[in-house]
């Protein structure tokens, strides 16, 4: 076997244009599928990342109406009661759920003020003592909510960034006060995400789908919540779960929970108006979006396969090549006792080596390829290893499998008739 590698490699070297002619195919053909491969797995990661966030594997379960959101600025519908101790334990205690938070909300609240300041459309949160860790935020300024904060009903606010610079230009505001419908908290602490990342807005619906995430929060205790809004309106609920993968059924089995406390007709699934707890599934959302993408992109690999199909030809034709230019080698090799299989090896051998040194160079090429598309495009692409690997496997199997041929007529040749050619 080494001995037929060091041939192969004399054989290549004695004829270098030709092998790279040879080889060009091959090369263009792998660098095209790694090319592709990458950028197929680079959106695929940022289309997770945009939807999925940070890696905090939050399931949003809120109030619906038909197919959009419950606006409660409506008023609190019928039937619709707060979720209950015993269905917040139930959750909580869910095998996949690494924690949950019940909080209230108001997604767009254009009455929160600080002196000549105003936060127009401002996202409230009544949040409960589980809501910062469930959610990956941190207090990077001041003091979270305390047990006291909940048990006196404080009148305390938490602020993000966003919504700390707008309404205090010129500090953090801590320590001053705000006022939400005219009522007046103290702010107490700042906060911002754990993990930071910035979504890729690639159409209108995803813009829609990160838009809130986008204008200032305002945290208070949930137990302060009527204050300035309704009494007993129902929660939402956000549940971080254990794995990624576990996102889905997470949600379901939330929403079903939450489900229980809903007693109205308008719940009726076949109703465009129904009313019912839902969970925002951005795992089958990725995957949707995914499949779309990889759909498209699956194309261009089996065309870019066409490129490998005409490398394998042209390493048949240049080994038949090889063979008749051989002819008289191979004649004397067999009037001095070789085998047809080592006759065989030899020229499948060189036919491998051949298209596995095109294969590796359309690897280098191909990464290249994948970042040149990144910078010019903006195209997000990561470098998959196991699509090289079965790049370089798939070039040599190439080698092996057109190479047949012409190693067969060469192993058959006639020793007598192969000497006398010459």
């Amino acid at each position: 076997m080494i001995e037929n590698l060091k041939f192969s490699f004399q054989s290549i070297w004695a004829h270098k244009m030709r092998s790279f002619l040879t080889m060009l195919g091959v090369i263009i053909g792998i660098a095209s599928i790694i090319g592709i491969v990458s950028t197929i797995k680079g959106t695929n990661e940022q289309i997770m990342k945009n939807l999925i966030g940070a890696g905090n594997n939050n399931v949003t379960v809120s109030l619906k109406q038909g197919g959009g959101d419950y606006w409660m600025d409506a008023g609190i519908p019928d039937g619709v009661s707060p979720v209950s101790d015993e269905q917040i334990e139930k959750i909580r205690g869910l095998e996949d759920v690494a924690d949950a938070s019940f909080y209230l909300s108001r997604s767009y609240s254009d009455s929160v003020l600080a002196g000549n300041h105003s936060l127009d459309s401002a996202q409230m949160l009544g949040i409960d003592d589980h809501y910062l860790n469930t959610t990956g935020y941190t207090v990077y300024a001041g003091r979270p909510f305390t047990e006291l904060d909940y048990q006196k009903f404080h009148k305390v606010a938490l602020l993000d960034e966003t919504a700390a610079k707008v309404l205090f230009p010129d500090g953090d505001g801590l320590g001053k006060t705000m006022t939400i419908r005219g009522e007046p908290y103290i702010v107490v602490g700042l906060v911002r995400a754990s993990q930071k990342y910035q979504p890729t807005y690639d159409s209108f619906m995803d813009y829609m789908t990160y838009a809130g995430s986008q204008y200032g929060k305002v945290m208070i205790p949930d137990v302060d919540w009527p204050i300035s809004y309704y009494y007993d309106e129902p929660q939402n609920c956000v549940v971080r779960a254990k794995r990624t993968e576990d996102m889905s059924n997470v949600g379901k089995e939330v929403q079903d929970i939450m489900n229980e406390s809903v007693r109205t007709s308008d719940s009726d699934s076949e109703n465009e108006n129904a009313i019912s707890y839902k969970a925002e599934d951005l795992l089958e959302k990725a995957k949707n979006k995914q499949q779309l993408a990889a759909s498209t992109n699956n194309l261009l690999i089996w065309i870019a396969s066409i490129a490998l199909l005409v490398g394998g030809i042209g390493v048949m034709n240049i080994m038949l090549v090889s063979v008749t230019e051989r002819t008289a080698e191979i004649g004397l090799k067999k009037a001095l006792g070789a085998r047809k299989k080592r006759i065989l090896a030899q020229f499948l051998t060189e036919s491998a080596v051949l298209t596995s040194l095109g294969g590796i160079l359309g690897v280098v090429v191909g990464i290249i390829l994948a970042e040149f598309i990144s910078k010019s495009s903006g195209t997000p692409v990561a470098i998959s290893i196991p699509s090289i690997f079965i790049g370089v496997g798939f070039s040599m199997a190439i080698g092996i499998i057109f190479g047949l041929l012409p190693s067969i007529k060469a192993a058959n040749l006639n020793p007598i008739d192969a000497l006398r050619r010459e």
